[in-house]
C-alpha cells in the first residue's frame, strides 16, 4: 500500500507500534481478531498520515486486546496524529476522545469535552445503607442535594445529585440524630 504514496513509515516501525513483530511472515487469515485489528491499523498508517479515521476498532475484541488498541490509539495521539473515531462505548470515547459528538439519527445532539458531557448528565446517585436505629425520611429528605429518600425497614435509599456533599452531611445528622449506618 505504502508504494502509492510519497512517505511512507518503515515496515518493522509499524510491526513495533502495533506489537505484531512476531508475526511479520504469518499470513492475515492465520491472525486472531486482534491482531487482525492492529495489522488494519497498520496498514492505514503507512503514508504516515496526519488525520486518521477509525471506525469502531474495537468493536469483537476481547478486553485485553481492546486495551492493547487503546495503547496505540493514545501512542498516535500523542505523535500529533488527528484522530477521529466512532464508537459505542462511552468508557472508550473518555478515555481517548479531546472532544465528543454524540449523535442520532444522523444528527449532532450533543458535543463537548468528555468532562463537559458528563457534567451535563442530570443522573442522581443512589446511597443506599442499613440504619440502625430510627433514621427519619424527613430529615434525610432535608440533606444538602437530596431528590428522593425511601426507607423500607431498616434500609434506606438516599437519591442525590450531589453524592459528596449529602453523604458528610448524612454521617454528620446519624450522630447527632442518633441512628448508626451499617
Amino acid at each position: 500500500f505504502g508504494g502509492y504514496y510519497r512517505t511512507q513509515k518503515p515496515v518493522e516501525e509499524l510491526l513495533d507500534l502495533v506489537s505484531l513483530q512476531d508475526k511479520r511472515h504469518s499470513f492475515h487469515k492465520n491472525l486472531s481478531g486482534g491482531q487482525q485489528q492492529r495489522l488494519a491499523l497498520a496498514l492505514a498508517l503507512v503514508n504516515d498520515p496526519l488525520i486518521i479515521f477509525l471506525d469502531e476498532p474495537t468493536t469483537g475484541l476481547d478486553p485485553q486486546a481492546r486495551r492493547n488498541l487503546w495503547d496505540i490509539i493514545l501512542k498516535m495521539r500523542s505523535a500529533d496524529k488527528s484522530i477521529i473515531l466512532t464508537t459505542h462505548y462511552m468508557e472508550e470515547a473518555e478515555r481517548l476522545c479531546d472532544r465528543i459528538a454524540i449523535m442520532d439519527h444522523g444528527r449532532v445532539i450533543a458535543q463537548g469535552s468528555p468532562k463537559e458531557l458528563i457534567g451535563q448528565l442530570k443522573v442522581d446517585s443512589c446511597i443506599e445503607f442499613l440504619s440502625e436505629g430510627n433514621a427519619d425520611p424527613e430529615q434525610l429528605q432535608k440533606l444538602p442535594g437530596v431528590s428522593r429518600v425511601t426507607v423500607i425497614h431498616q434500609r434506606v435509599e438516599i437519591f442525590s445529585e450531589a453524592p459528596q456533599t449529602t453523604l458528610t452531611a448524612l454521617l454528620a445528622l446519624s450522630n447527632t440524630a442518633g441512628f448508626a449506618i451499617g
